[in-house]
């Protein structure tokens, strides 16, 4: 009788070893899906860019440092968010793919203070359809990021509650990186002005 209770123990132990660990790799699924959601809105972004720089180009001729930096921020953030998709529990390349799209955000601004100038440029309707584009495009970026740093927070609490905790460490999940801002710029609200 003490052998099929403790063979019961046993099994139900084991059945709730099996849950937890499921558990686990459904809401590390779910983080990682997440993150390919922000990786399909980038890539929207930095298609769009080339076109809005090649839009400026024609206009902006005295300000090709600022068209450089443009392009050379994009394809920074192209490369760390590739790395960053490749594995995205990978917190060192997420937090990577963070600094270069702060990077990014940056020049971004700085172009479109530029374009702000040029009152050709800013008439033009293809520049203006871009820079639409672009605004919508951030904006599924911000609501991705926010699914995404849900998605690691629901994961993370899962991994770091007891007795989860303990199948987490024996079968190596690791904590996952939130998608956060770095630069204090893009935490201020940028400034319109019509003139």
């Amino acid at each position: 009788m003490a052998i099929l209770i403790l063979i019961g123990v046993v099994v139900v132990i084991a059945f709730m070893i099996i849950g937890m660990y499921n558990r686990l790799v459904t809401l590390r699924n779910m983080f990682k899906n997440a993150f390919a959601q922000i990786d399909v809105q980038l890539k929207r972004r930095y298609d769009l860019i080339p076109n809005l720089v090649e839009t400026a180009k024609g206009y902006i001729k005295h300000e090709r440092e600022t068209l450089e930096a443009v392009v050379q921020a994009r394809n920074m953030a192209a490369t760390a968010t590739q790395r960053a998709a490749a594995n995205p529990t990978d917190a060192a390349a997420v937090r990577g793919a963070m600094q270069a799209e702060s990077q990014l955000t940056g020049v971004l601004g700085r172009l479109f203070a530029v374009a702000e100038a040029y009152p050709d440029l800013k008439a033009n309707q293809t520049m203006m359809t871009l820079m639409e584009e672009l605004t919508s495009t951030e904006n599924k970026v911000s609501f991705a990021r926010q699914a995404y740093n849900d998605s690691v927070m629901q994961y993370n609490t899962a991994r770091e509650t007891f007795p989860t905790v303990m199948v987490a460490n024996m079968f190596g999940f690791a904590a996952a990186q939130l998608f956060e801002v770095d630069s204090p710029a893009e935490r201020v609200a940028p400034k319109v002005a019509f003139t």
